[in-house]
C-alpha cells in the first residue's frame, strides 16, 4: 500500500502568485491601489528567486495592517519642494504606492535638469529597494535608493541596536541589456533571512548577531530579540550611519531608533522615509552618452571575462526560469497564508 505524503512545495505560475497576493492583501484590508502596488513587489521577489521578499511578505504586511502600523487606504500626496526635487507624503501607507505616485515626475525632472531626487515621507517599508532602481535604470537613468528601518542592528564595536538594516540600492542602464543592479543591506544579512531560519528551525551563523545580553549566538530567535551585526565591521557601520542621516533627518523623517519607538512594540514594519536619486547620463555627457556607456560595458566584460558574477545576474537567471516554468512555493507557507485569510 502506498502512503500519500503531503507535498513539500507547490508549483505556481507568476500570474497565480500575483492573484494570490492581491486577493490576500485585499482581504486583510488594503485598498485596491495599495494591494496592486504591494503585490507587484512580492511577485518580483518570487520571480527573481528572492523568496524572503516574496509571498512570505504577505504575513509581514498583514501583521502591519492588524497592528495599525500602516494606513491601508492612504492617499499619497505629491509635491515639488524645488525644481529638481520631488516629495511624496505617503500618509502612513506602504511605500510602493508612494513610489509609483512620484516616479514619473522624478524621471521628468532628472531628464530636464540632469539630476533629481525623490523623497518618500511617512511610509511603511517591508520590501527590497532593487525593484525601484531597476525600474529607473530601465528608463535610462542611473539610480540610488536609501532607507532606514527599525533599530535592529548594532554599530561596529557595540552590541545594542542603533541602526536599521539600512539598504542601499544602485541601478545602471545597459542599452539593449538588463540593467546592472545591486541591493545590499548594511547589516550582515537581511532580517528576512534570519526570520526564514527561525521559521525553519535552523541555526544562523554566529557572526550574524547577538542575543539580548550582547553575546554571540546561533539561535535565530535570540538574534531577532537582540541585535544584528553590520557587514564588514566598521565599514558597514559607517554606511549604515550615512543612510540614517540622508534618508532620515535630511528629508525630515525618522531614524531607525525613532521608527522603533513609534512602533511602540506593535511589531509592525518600519516607519519613515526613503531617498531616491536619479541621474540622466545624457545630462552630463550630451551627444557623447552612447560612447561613454559603451566604456562602462568594457568594465562589465572585464568582470565577467574572468568568471566573476555581476550583481543581479543570479536574479536575472532565476527570472528567466520562473517566467518560463513558474515558481515553487513552500506548502507550509501557503498553509500559513490560508490560515491568515481564514482568521480575517
Amino acid at each position: 500500500m502506498t502512503i500519500a505524503t503531503a507535498p513539500v512545495s507547490v508549483r505556481m505560475t507568476l500570474a497565480e502568485v500575483r492573484a494570490l497576493a492581491r486577493r490576500v492583501l485585499l482581504q486583510v484590508g488594503l485598498s485596491g491601489d495599495h494591494a496592486h502596488a504591494v503585490a507587484e513587489t512580492m511577485v518580483a521577489g518570487e520571480r527573481d528567486g528572492c523568496t524572503s521578499h516574496g509571498l512570505y511578505r504577505l504575513l509581514v504586511a498583514a501583521k502591519s495592517v492588524r497592528a495599525g502600523t500602516v494606513v491601508p487606504d492612504a492617499m499619497p500626496l505629491l509635491s515639488e519642494p524645488a525644481r529638481a526635487l520631488v516629495r511624496v507624503d505617503g500618509g502612513g501607507g506602504f511605500a510602493q504606492l508612494a513610489f509609483e505616485t512620484g516616479r514619473a515626475m522624478l524621471v521628468e525632472k532628472a531628464r530636464r535638469y540632469g539630476i533629481a531626487a525623490l523623497a518618500l515621507n511617512h511610509v511603511v517599508h517591508f520590501a527590497a529597494l532593487w525593484p525601484e532602481v531597476e525600474w529607473l535604470a530601465g528608463e535610462g537613468l542611473v539610480a540610488l535608493a536609501f532607507t532606514p528601518s527599525h533599530a535592529w542592528v548594532a554599530p561596529a564595536g557595540g552590541t545594542q541596536p542603533v541602526f536599521g538594516t539600512n539598504p542601499i540600492a544602485f541601478g545602471w542602464p545597459r542599452p539593449g541589456r538588463l540593467p546592472f543592479v545591486f541591493d545590499l543591506a548594511t547589516s550582515a544579512v537581511a532580517r528576512g533571512e534570519i526570520e526564514l531560519h527561525r521559521r525553519a528551525g535552523k541555526p544562523v551563523p554566529d557572526d550574524w548577531g547577538y542575543d539580548a545580553a550582547g553575546q554571540a549566538t546561533t539561535d535565530a530567535e535570540a538574534v531577532l530579540a537582540g541585535a544584528m551585526r553590520t557587514f564588514g565591521g566598521h565599514k558597514g557601520s559607517a554606511l549604515a550611519a550615512m543612510v540614517e542621516l540622508i534618508a532620515g533627518p535630511l528629508i525630515g523623517d525618522m531614524t531607525s531608533a525613532e521608527s522603533l519607538a513609534a512602533d511602540g512594540g506593535a511589531g509592525g514594519s518600519p516607519l519613515g522615509g526613503e531617498l531616491i536619486v536619479a541621474i540622466d547620463p545624457a545630462g552630463f555627457l550630451g551627444d557623447q552618452v552612447e560612447a561613454h556607456l559603451a566604456r562602462a560595458e568594457g568594465m562589465f566584460a572585464a568582470i565577467e571575462g574572468q568568471g566573476a558574477r555581476l550583481p543581479s545576474q543570479r536574479r536575472y537567471a532565476a527570472r528567466a526560469q520562473s517566467m518560463a516554468h513558474g515558481v515553487e512555493i513552500p506548502a507550509a507557507l501557503l498553509a500559513d497564508i490560508d490560515a491568515l485569510v481564514a482568521g480575517e
